[in-house]
């Protein structure tokens, strides 16, 4: 769906805006591989963990990035909880880390990100995120901040549509857009456009039972495609 994710539930998209940790009702686990460019020393391995408590969830997740040249790994320890029946907020704590073979230092950051989502309609969900909000004065290592808005509307009860902003820091406005439609049960077809390198994208998901399956592919205007296949498991 063109990385449109902040308003939208979803096992994933939880870990973009914490806040839709909270409608997360089932303990869920989920693996993800993302090949970047079709190069395999470009791939991103992630796992994550959801844990309902109450009318609030939590959430772990962690990935790897790189090769033995370069390797990064991203922490994360994260929570929502419905603060009403339209409004619910959410958290994470990030540990990031960068290390090469050579001789430059290795980089430990820890920073934040937070989450609102609004539902002012039963068909319209609206998600406000914010990457690092921590001043760049109190660490040593620059990190930037990104701040992203977006809303999704649900058209009918198979064709879901939604955009959004991001804003981050050095950088030009990024905006995306992407569509899901349900083709038959519990299939998905998913589309979208990203003005970030001209990027279209494409996606299918389906789920059977307590399992969910979805691969996705993007493009770029200069270096090929990107893929990512997931896969998620619930316990009802």
């Amino acid at each position: 769906m063109g990385s449109v994710c902040i308003m939208k539930t979803g096992f994933w998209s939880s870990f973009q805006n914490q806040a839709l940790l909270a409608s997360n009702n089932y303990f869920s686990a989920g693996i993800n591989y993302n090949n970047r460019f079709n190069i395999c020393e470009l791939g991103t391995r992630t796992a994550g963990l959801i844990i309902p408590a109450g009318n609030s969830s939590l959430g772990i997740i962690y990935s790897n990035f790189g090769y033995k040249h370069f390797h990064r790994e991203t922490a994360g320890l994260s929570c929502g909880i419905a603060l009403s029946e339209k409004i619910s907020a959410g958290v994470q704590i990030d540990y990031f880390s960068e290390k090469t073979s050579l001789e430059y230092e290795r980089r430990d950051i820890i920073t934040c990100q937070t989450g609102l989502l609004i539902l002012p309609k039963e068909n319209l969900s609206i998600g406000i995120h914010i990457f690092n909000p921590v001043p760049n004065s109190l660490r040593k290592s620059f990190l930037p901040t990104t701040l992203s808005v977006g809303a999704g509307l649900k058209l009918n009860k198979v064709l879901f549509a939604a955009a959004e902003a991001e804003m981050t820091t050095g950088n030009n406005l990024v905006v995306r857009t992407g569509l899901e439609y349900e083709v038959v049960n519990r299939f998905l077809l998913r589309c979208g456009f990203c003005t970030d390198n001209t990027s279209f994208t494409f996606g299918i998901g389906y789920i059977l039972n307590r399992f969910q399956f979805d691969m996705g592919f993007a493009t770029h205007e200069k270096l090929g495609i990107t893929s990512s296949a997931s896969l998620i498991f619930k316990i009802h």
